[in-house]
């Protein structure tokens, strides 16, 4: 009688940390992709498809956040059920799919139509890189390896306004989405030959409407966590708030032109050199003591920026080396706050990320394009919302450590049965 032959999963060779940390990273990196490298384009896209009021341009960024948010629901639990390669598959079809509608649109509420339904359809490439993770890591060295990739994903947001100004200096706004499609499918052919299933068969959940519920639940549920979700989410709101209106801030409002997108890099690149450094001390130092540190930072450096937008007479590199400090200090955060909130949820890793993504994207997005929309032709805005909420954040830690913070726990965490 002779063997089956093996199946494909069976062919994949280990993978190494290494190309494990870039691939996690590249997933990521896809969405940030199609929000960065759009920023250079907005005022064509917005002219071209006949806006109308100049802040209503911001929504082709704002949306797409939003519509991610929202469709961060369901792939944490459908990769619990059907693993975490199927649903990777089917979130990178509907990228490459809904980029190339976006590139053939022709008015501008079909645009954003376009993009809120590839938003929600490959909201998976953001939230199962974090369950991956968790399949693989756990305490600090899940932090370390977390960071690692953020480090990695970083470079996209460095170079992708520059990816979208190169294609406007030989095409049009509509190449931008044809380029993002091309990669994408270079993204899942590389997933398919080199990642194998990380999620164990005795993990594996039901689908039933009662457990996906409670799995999300619990996910939101347990005080260590919660606070560290809504309080990245409230931090993070300010960062976006900012991607929103950079184009018409650091371009038009303090003159910076076509110079915006290596500005916007190296920005971004001092987000890299943060995500570096915390993943080279928080193994010695703690995912809590760096982050707590990082948030008491990031509350001076704001109080900082509302004085200098309210005094007058700001100048452009002020507001880049202040907004790029926060953007370094929130890099300390970001890895390690989403580390400490889903390091009790090892057997339901998929719906835990799916719910806490939802929660800390949604509230981020949502105060993001409020931020946005409030852009008056100054910093004033931007700069209050990063102190509100850096102040906002810092007592929800406080809820979820009772009140201690930069402890280490020993253990250093507590499983959820």
């Amino acid at each position: 009688m002779s063997e089956a032959p093996p199946d494909h999963q069976s062919r994949i060779r280990p993978l190494g940390e290494r190309e494990f940390v870039v691939m996690m990273a590249t997933l990521m990196a896809l969405v940030a992709l199609s929000i960065d490298s759009m920023l250079p384009a907005l005022d064509e896209i917005a002219r071209d498809l006949q806006a109308g009021d100049p802040n209503r341009r911001q929504l082709v960024v704002g949306v797409y956040l939003l519509a991610a948010a929202i469709g961060a629901l369901l792939p944490g639990a459908l990769a619990d059920r059907f693993g975490r390669r199927r649903v990777l598959f089917g979130a990178l079809g509907c990228y490459a799919a809904l980029a190339l509608v976006c590139a053939l649109v022709t008015s501008f509420e079909a645009l954003l139509a376009a993009r809120a339904l590839q938003a929600l359809t490959s909201a998976g490439l953001s939230v199962l890189p974090s369950a991956i993770v968790r399949d693989r890591y756990s305490g600090d060295r899940m932090a370390r390896v977390l960071s690692t990739i953020i480090l990695v994903f970083m470079a996209v947001p460095m170079i992708a306004p520059s990816f979208g100004q190169v294609i406007l200096l030989v095409a049009d706004w509509r190449w931008i989405f044809g380029g993002t499609a091309v990669l994408s499918l270079l993204v899942a052919a590389w997933v398919w030959l080199r990642l194998p299933e990380t999620l164990d068969p005795a993990n594996r959940q039901e689908i039933h409407f009662a457990t996906i519920t409670g799995n999300m639940v619990g996910g939101l549920s347990d005080r260590a966590s919660i606070g560290y979700v809504i309080g990245g989410g409230v931090v993070w709101s300010g960062l976006f708030g900012y991607l929103n209106s950079s184009q018409q801030l650091v371009a038009e409002h303090f003159g910076a032109g076509d110079s915006f997108a290596l500005i916007f890099a190296l920005m971004a690149g001092g987000m890299a050199l943060a995500n570096l450094t915390n993943s080279r001390i928080v193994m010695r130092f703690g995912a809590r003591r760096v982050s707590h540190t990082a948030l008491f930072a990031f509350i001076g450096v704001a109080v900082l920026q509302v004085w200098r937008a309210f005094s007058g007479g700001e100048t452009m590199w002020e507001f880049v080396g202040l907004m790029g400090a926060q953007m370094c200090l929130i890099a300390f955060m970001g890895a390690n706050f989403t580390s400490i909130a889903l390091q009790p949820f090892g057997r339901t890793a998929g719906a835990a990320a799916s719910a806490q993504m939802f929660v800390r994207s949604s509230l981020s997005s949502v105060l993001g394009i409020l931020i946005g929309q409030a852009f008056d032709g100054s910093a004033r805005p931007i700069s209050l919302a990063l102190l509100v909420g850096g102040l906002i954040a810092l007592v929800l830690v406080l809820y979820s450590e009772r009140g201690q913070l930069f402890r280490r726990p020993n253990p250093p965490y507590r499983p959820v049965p």
